[in-house]
């Protein structure tokens, strides 16, 4: 898919991926593609995939998960979807279905398809937030750890990429066995952002 993608104009790959039908046959709710992302965007946010709520809505983190990541980034819903200021580029555009524990991975069959055409086009960005294993076993791929140490090392990508875990509810625990996530990285992730935003 991504063969003439370069030659498009942003207004037009936007289109064609907000039209994307790749993995029509095997969506449980059918393709809907949910991005929000502009030439000036600053802020990159990489999560996985739309879950049911934000399918139904078409709004992205619009769900407890959003509510806990914009309280880590210390900003309001309004500055969240703001296009000019944040892009939000899931490894997924569409809900995948749920499974056994919760939802399912993001289709493989996205992110070849669109996703290095639609980096490409974003050359505002100065803060990428790179969250949960899919996200970092694409935007991280030499790190070769687990998601833990992977967030762990924040640091030695700082202040460019910032590995994080999901904001799920579902991660509670992840949260209460690792204090230091929100003891040291989410205070300096609330200064960066609002460097960025200036």
């Amino acid at each position: 898919m991504q063969d003439g993608l370069a030659e498009l104009s942003f207004e037009e790959l936007v289109r064609q991926v907000r039209a994307c039908q790749i993995c029509a046959d095997v969506l449980p709710m059918g393709p809907r593609p949910v991005i929000q992302l502009s030439e000036c965007s600053k802020i990159l946010v990489v999560g996985q995939a739309p879950g049911r709520r934000v399918h139904e809505t078409g709004l992205p983190f619009n769900d407890p998960s959003g509510d806990r990541l914009r309280d880590w980034m210390g900003i309001t819903r309004d500055t969240f979807y703001n296009e000019q200021k944040l892009a939000i580029l899931p490894m997924g555009f569409c809900y995948p279905g749920t499974g056994k524990s919760g939802d399912l991975p993001p289709r493989p069959e996205c992110a070849p398809a669109w996703r290095e055409a639609l980096l490409a086009r974003l050359k505002e960005i100065e803060l990428t937030l790179v969250i949960g294993q899919h996200a970092h076993a694409w935007h991280l791929p030499d790190a070769g750890r687990k998601l833990t140490d992977n967030v762990r090392q924040w640091r030695q990508y700082w202040p460019t990429l910032v590995p994080m875990p999901h904001p799920s509810p579902r991660n509670n625990l992840w949260l209460r066995r690792n204090p230091w996530f929100e003891q040291e990285l989410v205070p300096a992730l609330r200064e960066r952002v609002a460097e960025v935003l200036g």
